[in-house]
């Protein structure tokens, strides 16, 4: 605009934080985890009749009934050399993920962004729709978009540490301290709709647990935390959802870690519970925001991201503010049913 780039748009939000982290010789690499649903065209269902098993995950027989799609998807993107690596079908009836390479923070965002129109596309060409709502049905596990993240400097990668615990250096952990202090504002851009907190703070679903994180927690190859170490080198941030912008994804991950190394986070020892059934026994665990009123509030508070995403974060707390009073001023079924007669 003007001839200048414009400060709010999250793709130069995050160019910004990535020249940042090189000042400090830093490059952020990441890899996502875009779940989705194969829905009917009105979005009243799964597209998927058979696709009925309790627990599904991993249904070799589901996949293969929707091969068409999933090839097609999976074609086009060795054809613009991402170098797809995995398809499955995923916890909930109808969810499906796809994954390719992972790389630089800004290719990720780029890929992510490009992903989520291919695949409404080719599902649209078959006479279906795909859906990355975090949770388009109550009962059946919600849209995650889990973030793989390591920092590097060359061909090194600064968080692979054979003599750390779980393989993490000291610096990643400052990294990881960095994104839980910020957490619950993080859920703000990561979480940014009046649906996502129906998939963070949701009842066990039908095939038994939400593999959604509700508390600001981590562990090591566990789950049920907002932060699994799955292996030596990386760590998956769980929070995020599909609906998340690709941009404001990496950029809230890399403004996070950056505050944690520049002061030095700690973010304590590791839990190696099950937080769906302990959760419970832990004392002064931070929770998540339980809505996007309360996200939104987090983040509003967060010198942190002020500082670090800039002019974006007001513009981005006007948006969802008004998002969140439309929503407020919409009349549900269930309080007509709950309290038509108090």
């Amino acid at each position: 605009m003007g001839g200048q780039p414009v400060d709010h748009a999250p793709r130069n939000v995050l160019k910004r934080l990535v020249a940042e982290a090189e000042q400090g010789g830093h490059e952020m690499k990441t890899g996502v985890e875009c779940e989705f649903f194969l829905i009917s065209p009105d979005g009243s269902e799964i597209a998927d009749s058979a696709d009925r098993q309790l627990k599904p995950c991993y249904d070799q027989q589901a996949l293969m009934r929707r091969y068409d799609v999933i090839v097609e998807i999976c074609d086009a993107m060795q054809g613009l050399g991402w170098q797809p690596y995995q398809n499955d079908h995923e916890d909930a009836n109808g969810q499906f993920e796809m994954n390719w390479q992972f790389d630089t923070a800004l290719k990720t965002a780029d890929r992510h962004a490009f992903f989520k129109y291919m695949a409404r596309s080719v599902a649209e060409k078959h006479g279906l729709r795909a859906t990355f709502m975090p949770k388009p049905f109550i009962d059946l596990t919600g849209s995650g978009c889990h973030a793989h993240v390591s920092l590097w400097k060359g061909e090194k990668n600064l968080f692979d540490d054979s003599c750390g615990e779980l393989g993490l250096s000291a610096l990643a952990y400052r990294f990881l301290g960095g994104v839980l202090h910020s957490a619950d504002a993080l859920a703000a851009l990561f979480n940014p709709t009046v649906n996502s907190y129906k998939r963070l703070n949701a009842p066990p679903t039908v095939s038994g647990a939400t593999w959604s994180p509700n508390t600001v927690t981590y562990g090591g190859n566990n789950r049920t935390h907002l932060i699994r170490i799955p292996e030596p080198g990386r760590f998956e941030i769980r929070l995020a959802d599909g609906a998340a912008n690709p941009y404001l994804l990496q950029a809230g991950i890399l403004a996070a870690g950056l505050d944690g190394i520049i002061n030095d986070r700690d973010p304590g020892q590791r839990l190696d519970i099950n937080m769906y059934t302990h959760g419970h026994t832990v004392e002064r665990a931070k929770q998540l925001p339980l809505n996007l009123l309360d996200a939104t509030r987090a983040l509003e508070g967060s010198a942190i991201l002020h500082d670090k995403l800039g002019a974006l974060v007001p513009a981005y707390l006007k948006l969802k503010r008004q998002e969140w009073s439309a929503y407020a001023c919409h009349l549900t079924a269930w309080e007509r049913e709950t309290t038509l007669d108090c």
